[in-house]
Order: C-alpha cells, then sequence, then structure tokens
C-alpha cells in the first residue's frame, strides 16, 4: 500500500523530525564528552540528564504547549540546559542545538515580531552560554588565543542561528501562503458548488412557476372560456323558438369563446414542451381578430405596429385582446371592434374599442376585466376602463418597453 502524506498533519510531523533530531546531536554530543571528560562519571551523568531534560521539554513545548507566555517560560529553562550542556561538552554543537530548539520555537510562535524577538534573545543567550562555556572549559589558557577562539566561535554560531532563522521564517510563509492558497481555493470551490446548486435550484424554481402560470393559464382563461361556451349554447337552445336572434347572438359569442378556447390550449401545449412562440405578435393579433370574426357578421378594424416585447407582454397582450373581444359580443352585444397597438415615449400602448350598448354608470370589473387591469400591474403597466351608455366600451392599456435581451419581435 503507497504512503499517503497527511497534509493536515505536516507541522507534527515536522516537530517528530526535530525532536528526533535533537536526540541524535545529544547522543552525539555524549559521545564525544564520554571521551574528553574521562574519569569524572558525575559531570557525564549531569551531561545525559540535561540531554534527556532538553528532549522532554522541547517535546512538550512542541506538542503540549500553546500558550505564548508559557512557552517563553518552557523556552527559559531549555536555555539554562544549554548553558549546562555547553559548560559540561566546552560549546560542542552548542549552535546545532540552538537551532534546533528555536526552529521548534519558531514553528509554535504564531506572529512574526515574537519570533523576531525570540530569534534576538537567542542570540544574546548563545553568545552568552558560549563565553561562559569557553571560560570553564579553558582557564588558564592564552588571552589572545582565547579571545581569537571565542570570537570566531561566536560568529559561527551566529551565523548558523540567523541562516536558520531566515530559512525557517522563509519556510514558515510559504507553508502559511499555501495554507491559505488551499483553504481559499477550497473556499472557491465550495462558493461555486453552492452558486451551481442556487443555480439548479432556481432554474427549477423558475421552471416550476411557469408550469404553474401556464396551468393558471389553462384554467383561468381555456376553462372560463370553455364554460362560457356550455352556458352560451345551453341558454341558446332554451330561447332559440322563442327568440331566434338572441340564440343567434349567443351561439356566435360562444364560438368566439370555444376558438380562443383553442387557441390557448393550444399555446400552453407549445409551452409546456418548450416551444416558444416565434410568430411576429402583429402576426399573431391578426389571427385572433380573424378566427373572432370569422363566419359572424361582427367587424373589426384594426392598426397594429411591430412593437417589441418580451415573452409575458406577448401572452398577456395576445389574452388581453380575446378577452376584450369576447366581453364586447357577450356583454355590449357589440358588432364593430377597433383595434390599436403603438410603440410610443417608451411604452406599448393597446387600445381596444367597441359599438356596442356600453355602461350607464362606473364600469364594474368582472372576472374577465379585474384579471386584466391586475395582470398589466403585475408587468409594470395599468390600463382604464372608459363607458357610457350606448355609446360603446373601451380599454386603454399600456406596458413599460421590453428590455433588448427579451425581445421578442
Amino acid at each position: 500500500m503507497a504512503f499517503k502524506l497527511d497534509k493536515s498533519k505536516i507541522n507534527d510531523y515536522i516537530k517528530i523530525c526535530l525532536i528526533a533530531i535533537l536526540l541524535a546531536v545529544e547522543i552525539v554530543v555524549c559521545a564525544q564528552a564520554y571521551t574528553l571528560i574521562g574519569d569524572d562519571p558525575l559531570e557525564f551523568i549531569s551531561l545525559i540528564v540535561c540531554c534527556a531534560a532538553l528532549a522532554v521539554l522541547e517535546g512538550v513545548n512542541l506538542f503540549a504547549i500553546k500558550n505564548f507566555a508559557a512557552k517563553m517560560v518552557f523556552y527559559g529553562f531549555d536555555s539554562a540546559l544549554l548553558l549546562t550542556i555547553c559548560v559540561l561538552t566546552g560549546n560542542s554543537f552548542l549552535a546545532a542545538l540552538y537551532c534546533i530548539v528555536l526552529t521548534g520555537c519558531y514553528m509554535s510562535v504564531e506572529r512574526f515580531k515574537d519570533r523576531t524577538a525570540l530569534f534576538g534573545t537567542s542570540c544574546v543567550l548563545f553568545v552568552a552560554s558560549f563565553i561562559v562555556g569557553w571560560v570553564i572549559q579553558h582557564r588558564g589558557e592564552n588571552i589572545y588565543f582565547s579571545v581569537v577562539e571565542i570570537l570566531s566561535g561566536v560568529l559561527f554560531g551566529l551565523l548558523a542561528i540567523v541562516l536558520n532563522y531566515i530559512i525557517v521564517q522563509f519556510l514558515i510563509k510559504f507553508t502559511k501562503t499555501n495554507r491559505e492558497l488551499r483553504e481559499a481555493i477550497k473556499l472557491a470551490d465550495e462558493k461555486n458548488a453552492e452558486a451551481e446548486a442556487a443555480r439548479e435550484q432556481l432554474m427549477r424554481t423558475k421552471v416550476y412557476e411557469e408550469r404553474n402560470r401556464i396551468a393558471r393559464d389553462i384554467h383561468d382563461n381555456a376553462g372560463h372560456s370553455l364554460t362560457t361556451v356550455i352556458m352560451q349554447t345551453e341558454a341558446a337552445k332554451l330561447i332559440i323558438e322563442e327568440n331566434p336572434a338572441e340564440a343567434k347572438n349567443r351561439i356566435i359569442f360562444a364560438n368566439i369563446q370555444a376558438k380562443n378556447a383553442l387557441e390557448q390550449l393550444r399555446e400552453s401545449v407549445h409551452l409546456l414542451a418548450g416551444r416558444q412562440q416565434v410568430r411576429p405578435l402583429r402576426e399573431e393579433l391578426g389571427e385572433i381578430i380573424a378566427q373572432t370574426i370569422d363566419g359572424t357578421d361582427i367587424r373589426a378594424r384594426y392598426d397594429i405596429s411591430d412593437v417589441k416585447t418580451n415573452g409575458e407582454q406577448y401572452r398577456y397582450i395576445c389574452n388581453a385582446v380575446k378577452e376584450l373581444l369576447a366581453n364586447g359580443v357577450r356583454h355590449g352585444n357589440a358588432t364593430a371592434f377597433y383595434i390599436e397597438l403603438k410603440q410610443t415615449d417608451g411604452k406599448i400602448n393597446l387600445l381596444v374599442s367597441d359599438n356596442g350598448s356600453g355602461v350607464d354608470g362606473e364600469v364594474g370589473e368582472g372576472f374577465g376585466l379585474k384579471g386584466i387591469r391586475e395582470r398589466a400591474e403585475a408587468l409594470g403597466g395599468g390600463c382604464r376602463y372608459s363607458s357610457e351608455a350606448d355609446e360603446g366600451f373601451e380599454t386603454e392599456i399600456y406596458l413599460p418597453h421590453a428590455e433588448e435581451e427579451e425581445e421578442n419581435d
């Protein structure tokens, strides 16, 4: 089975390696000291105890201590042990031991200024330890020789500590940047996944809303038209012998409503099948008017411009014209209509008027007229109804100009 490195535990692996290196250097120091100390086993035992204590304290500091102040207390004990080892061994591997201990401390300290303060303090402690250890181990030697050895040893040790500081800071910065980059990539992936899920949910919601809208159109428009057809034909049957003219009017109206219902159902089926309306609005309205007056004595004049609409406006205008034509025949006994569609001053204006009996007084909104007004307002526009007795009925509808990306010629 191939070894797989857990990136989340890489700091722990580095700390374990530092402890292992520290133990290896301590073994070398003890082995070298064994040959130098000679007949004084107490010094050798003291050295072993100091090395073991240093390894234990460093392990605790690396893995158990989190507070910066507590870490500095442990580092004070480490420095005292390093001084003792220096006194017992005569500066053997002192710089290496300092570098190992400092590397672990640097890794455990979060802030750069704290690491820098630790570095400066360590340089002072190293110089002091080196001088004290040299003086104790080389008492009575030539002063000039001692000064030269001390200066060379101090400079070499400081150079090692400085290089260690620079390298470790670079590695810490690199590791931190790499971790932040991974976290940023992970966060971006999570955000992308959330955005994709939200987009899919939005698409599903739009599909459901469109299906619900189509279902409402079928129920409200086609269902209403078919119900009216049944009612008008039933009424025509009852009065056909007594009042043939009225029966004829009712049959004509039922015929118009049946055509409207058929057209609405056909449009809804097309939408459910995913096929959008491609016929220009001018042609569609001309077809609606033709179907309404075909086979009847009703006349219609119209002036329809090539206005630009979006899908909702397109469907609304078609349904409004159907409803207003049917209402004119049914409620006003109209025999002539005028339909006008223009685009002026950033608005779409629809006018439908008839020569029916009109309304004496305030216009009352039934199911159809109320639906026309509410839908116009929902689309950001509005409508106005006007009528007088024996003067026909007029409807004015205005809608905002369609956005370019939603235009449907």
